[in-house]
């Protein structure tokens, strides 16, 4: 084979274009995987990273399939088996709680370090590399264009040669080249809010219990972390936001422990913090000819209920499966005939599965703004909290083991 014509060039080496290429390795397509940025790092000796995510039990396992999950579990990480969810003017009545055991799950998820995900996912990819299973890495590097034919695509770098691949997957994130060059419109939503991000010491160590507080003005969420702490993200209004952000460290923490009715008693310290806009972003299209978009790049949701990377690892194990089973039954797998149907399934499924939870967080938001709707909101959080169908069906797609999930988020660790 030729170093520069492979089945796949995947663009953005982030969580989600990573695990895309080491699915597809693992199902020995050839792989051509274009960063833009510097090798990831991860260094457990330092204090744990303002991004962190909660990994879904379904991600865990596309990450368990990727090589990735048994590197991450080796570190520092915090399995959560509890979650409480509750209304700020009413929290007796107001509140929901999720039990892994209620539901026969293990964990409802894991809080992670972004960093330590990447980390592991390339640890995967260099060791592929070394062995020779049909990976190309173009790092640091820019992707400058692309076309497309009948047969496939030729891309052209900023350096380096020009790559032909039969599809390219673009993984780039919220800004996507991939997205803008395939001529793909987005809907976007901006809430006016930006999310602060942190990590604090309280007087009681967390639980391992995700809590969150919905309140006029955005929730916030304390998230468990392996030594006790918490990790924050705080919604606030944007003026608001800066105001909180310029605050010395005590009386930061003043204003966040009122805020959470000192939930675990007093806030003691914090880390630096950091904040960032909140929008949704949803893209009309996930296809374009040989074009297929995923994770940021095809979406950005809300992080209220903590499902952006989550719906990206997903996206990944979809395509993954299903170019895999047409190469299975097609010789000629990438040919317009075969190929393009296949895309737009996987168009259709992914776009219909984020659709339900990026406009369903957005209407649970929207419910927070006026506050002639906060009697709507409580009797509805009082139900919900007292149907176990209702909380079963939440809890089984926010964990990615609902009926339309990839076959690989429902299987399990192989």
């Amino acid at each position: 084979m030729n170093q520069a014509e492979f089945d796949v060039a995947v663009i953005g080496g982030g969580m989600v274009g990573a695990t895309v290429a080491c699915l597809l390795l693992r199902e020995k397509f050839s792989v051509a995987l274009i960063e833009a940025g510097e090798p990831p790092g991860f260094d457990e000796s330092k204090p744990v990273g303002l991004r962190v995510s909660a990994v879904s039990p379904g991600s865990a396992s596309v990450l368990d399939h990727a090589g990735a999950w048994r590197i991450v579990e080796g570190r520092r990480h915090c399995p959560y088996r509890a979650m409480h969810v509750e209304e700020a003017e009413d929290q007796e009545q107001a509140a929901i709680d999720f039990a892994a055991p209620e539901f026969g799950l293990e964990r409802l998820g894991t809080i992670v370090e972004n960093e330590s995900v990447t980390e592991a996912l390339w640890q995967v990819l260099e060791a592929r590399k070394t062995a020779g299973d049909g990976l190309e890495i173009f790092r640091p590097v820019r992707l400058e264009g692309f076309e497309t034919s009948t047969e496939g695509a030729r891309l052209s770098l900023e350096s380096g040669p020009d790559i032909s691949a039969k599809l390219i997957i673009g993984a780039d994130g919220p800004r996507s080249p991939v997205r803008k060059l395939s001529g793909i419109d987005q809907e976007t939503w901006h809430y006016g809010q930006k999310g602060i991000v942190t990590v604090i010491k309280t007087q009681q160590r967390n639980p391992g219990t995700a809590w969150q507080r919905f309140m006029e003005g955005g929730p916030l969420a304390l998230l468990p972390l392996a030594d006790g702490q918490s990790s924050i993200v705080w919604s606030r209004p944007q003026a608001e936001a800066d105001r909180l952000l310029d605050l010395d460290d005590a009386s930061f923490c003043r204003e966040l422990e009122l805020t959470s009715g000192s939930w675990l008693g007093e806030v003691e310290s914090c880390g630096p913090r950091a904040a960032f806009e909140l929008t949704m972003r949803l893209s009309e299209r996930y296809v374009a000819g040989r074009a297929v978009l995923m994770g940021d790049a095809a979406h950005v949701v809300h992080p209220l209920a903590g499902q952006g990377v989550n719906l990206g690892f997903l996206d990944a194990a979809a395509l993954v499966e299903l170019i895999s089973k047409l190469r299975d039954e097609n010789r000629d797998w990438a040919g317009d005939a075969v190929l393009t149907p296949v895309l737009e399934r996987y168009q259709r499924w992914r776009r219909s599965d984020v659709e339900v939870m990026a406009r369903g967080i957005h209407g649970i938001r929207t419910l927070f703004e006026p506050p002639i709707l906060a009697p709507v909101r409580r009797l509805g959080m009082r139900l919900v909290g007292k149907s176990w169908i209702a909380r079963e069906t939440f809890l089984r797609r926010a964990a990615g083991l609902h009926a339309d999930a990839p076959s690989l988020a429902r299987a399990g660790r192989s």
